[in-house]
């Protein structure tokens, strides 16, 4: 089974790599795409409201995706994965 269908051994692989690599607290970048609705980007917007996050929005040449980058001071790398979990419950969203 591959790392996309099984989403907790995603997300254990992910922690590990966290761990290795970054010394929390730290600025943590994410990046999704989204669809071009106001709805699907204030949910994205509301999922790290409260984390003083750096937020940017670019829409696709067409208009039919919205870029989101985030950027915010996370804890840990349980934080990290915490947002990622959150953000997945938006409809449509991909994570780059």
């Amino acid at each position: 089974m591959s790392l996309k269908n099984d989403p907790e051994a995603f997300y254990a692989k992910l922690k590990i790599q966290l761990e290795d690599t970054t010394q929390f607290p730290a600025l943590y970048m994410y990046k999704f795409i989204v669809p071009s609705s106001e709805e699907k980007i204030k949910e994205v917007h509301q999922i790290f409201d409260n984390l003083g996050a750096v937020i940017n929005t670019k829409k696709s040449s067409k208009g039919t995706y919205t870029s989101v980058t985030i950027t915010a001071n996370m804890k840990s790398a349980d934080a990290v994965i915490e947002k990622y979990k959150e953000a997945s419950q938006v409809e449509g969203i991909i994570s780059l």
